[in-house]
């Protein structure tokens, strides 16, 4: 016995399945067309009391009842010959087992002996036969709709299904209104040879047996698993505030979008929540008309006027407006009731821009940079003698620190430098750990000063081991050689001031 799957392009030339040789119980038969998943099939479930009523689909997803009365293995997608009222035609099953009950109980279907029985399943011959009868099918369709034409009746020709014997057609066809076919029968019948059978359908049906893709990219719901079509009105729109164009509403088939009963539903719950607005909404600004409601937001939107400028507020506010119209009374305008809350809210807005004013308004004193003149720094001399002249007058450092001033400078055969005490060692500690501790010195303007080379010069005698000098010039000035006051050299080193110590006050030149 040969067994063939419903869609051709999961069938192999050997006469098995192809696909993912589920043997056609994944439902892929007839090309995905009203399938139905058997989800009992796992379960197990008592074969005795098996229910022997099976369901087989047709063209055009088509489904009908038969009873298996030889109790024939059967799978879902299998090819069966079933007995019809003139003849016999070959479907294939679709549904079996419990499911099958359910099915026939939700469709009212009653169990009786007015459902056929199944012969057997379909051997290769009566493939071949009932694919030569469906080749006839277009070119019949085409002379039909001819003809038709010819005749001048008011129908449209949808879809022709031959029996897989050959004996019969039927002719499925739509109209808006009642047609006379009495002459149409006569010549189709002498034309085709064939006893021919009319069947009017809506123009839903005609949409599920033609297919196609609807706007939302996937395949039209009447043709995929859409059974029961119901009465689709305009107020379903409105209630889910949809513009009202024909265009957008409307279907393939021309009537309004069977989806728009999906969601219906949930819309009418959230409308109990919406008040109903009967006349405009009375303020001092003037009459608001409602232009808008967000249904699942609780927002309603008016306008004053009718101007452009649209103003949003929550349905509790719409309902206390109407509250207060009712009484007589008329609010400020759609936020407020009275305009003194304007004014209470713009004091507080200030007061509130007061305290960030003042939270922002005490600026944190910035650390001035530090002015150190480095080492190997070129002496400059852009300060002014009357720069010198301002500064305050300060006692010497020698003085400062508890020791001796120095000498008033001489000539250079009379200067001598004293040698190192441990007085001085201790003195030249103390100045290196104010030195470290001191910020920023007090006269900038000294940094530049022509006597620093001079200041520099002290500084190296008191402390002539951390600081030695490099050059034998150096030295020679350092231990108290003859030598003349002149301009120091740029290839010294130069060091900052020290704090409170001015290079005016210099014990040499006073």
């Amino acid at each position: 016995m040969i067994y063939m799957s419903g869609c051709s392009s999961c069938s192999t030339s050997s006469g098995g399945t192809g696909g993912c040789q589920n043997n056609g119980t994944c439902g892929t038969s007839d090309c995905n067309k009203m399938n139905s998943f058997d989800w009992l099939s796992h379960m197990g479930i008592p074969q005795v009391d098996n229910f022997d009523i099976v369901e087989v689909k047709f063209k055009g997803g088509r489904k009908d009842y038969y009873r298996n009365v030889d109790y024939l293995s059967l799978t879902t997608g299998d090819p069966v010959v079933v007995d019809v009222p003139s003849g016999h035609h070959i479907g294939y099953v679709s549904l079996q087992g419990e499911l099958v009950r359910l099915q026939m109980q939700k469709r009212k279907i009653k169990d009786d002996d007015n459902i056929l029985r199944i012969y057997r399943l379909a051997n290769q011959k009566d493939i071949e036969k009932w694919e030569e009868s469906k080749n006839r099918e277009i070119p019949t369709l085409y002379r039909c709709r001819q003809i038709v034409e010819e005749l001048s009746l008011k129908m449209k020709m949808s879809d022709i299904e031959f029996q897989a014997d050959n004996s019969k057609a039927t002719f499925y066809y739509s109209a808006d209104e009642r047609v006379d076919f009495r002459e149409l029968i006569k010549v189709l019948a002498s034309e085709f040879r064939i006893r021919v059978e009319m069947r009017q359908i809506s123009l839903r049906q005609e949409a599920g047996r033609l297919g196609g893709i609807g706007v939302c990219g996937r395949e039209l719901c009447c043709s995929t698993w859409l059974v029961d079509f119901k009465n689709v009105s305009t107020s379903a729109a409105r209630y889910q505030n949809l513009s009202l164009n024909p265009g957008k509403l409307s279907g393939q088939c021309g009537r309004l979008k069977c989806c728009l009963n999906y969601e219906l539903d949930t819309y009418m719950d959230a409308i109990k929540d919406i008040p109903t607005i009967e006349k405009p909404l009375q303020t001092e600004q003037g009459i608001a008309k409602l232009q808008k409601t967000d249904i699942f937001r609780k927002l309603m939107w008016f306008s004053y006027n009718n101007d452009n400028d649209w103003h949003s507020i929550t349905c509790e506010r719409v309902k206390e407006i109407q509250e207060l119209n009712a009484k007589g009374v008329k609010v400020f305008n759609l936020q407020f009731n009275e305009s003194s809350d304007i004014e209470d809210i713009a004091a507080q807005s200030t007061r509130e821009l007061e305290l960030l004013d003042k939270k922002f308004a005490k600026k944190k004193r910035r650390k001035k940079p530090r002015n150190r003149v480095q080492g190997n720094q070129p002496e400059t001399q852009n300060t002014a003698p009357e720069q010198k002249s301002s500064s305050p007058e300060r006692r010497p450092r020698s003085e400062r620190q508890g020791r001796k001033p120095n000498p008033p400078k001489s000539s250079a055969p009379e200067r001598q430098a004293a040698p190192p005490t441990p007085q001085g060692d201790t003195a030249n500690q103390e100045n290196k750990k104010r030195r470290n501790k001191r910020r920023k010195p007090r006269n900038p303007q000294s940094q530049n000063s022509p006597n620093q080379g001079n200041q520099n010069q002290g500084s190296q005698n008191q402390n002539p081991q951390k600081q030695p000098p490099k050059n034998p010039q150096s030295k020679a000035s350092g231990s108290g050689e003859g030598k003349p006051n002149g301009p120091k050299k740029e290839d010294k080193r130069r060091f900052p001031p020290r704090k409170n110590q001015n290079p005016n006050n210099n014990s040499g030149n006073e």
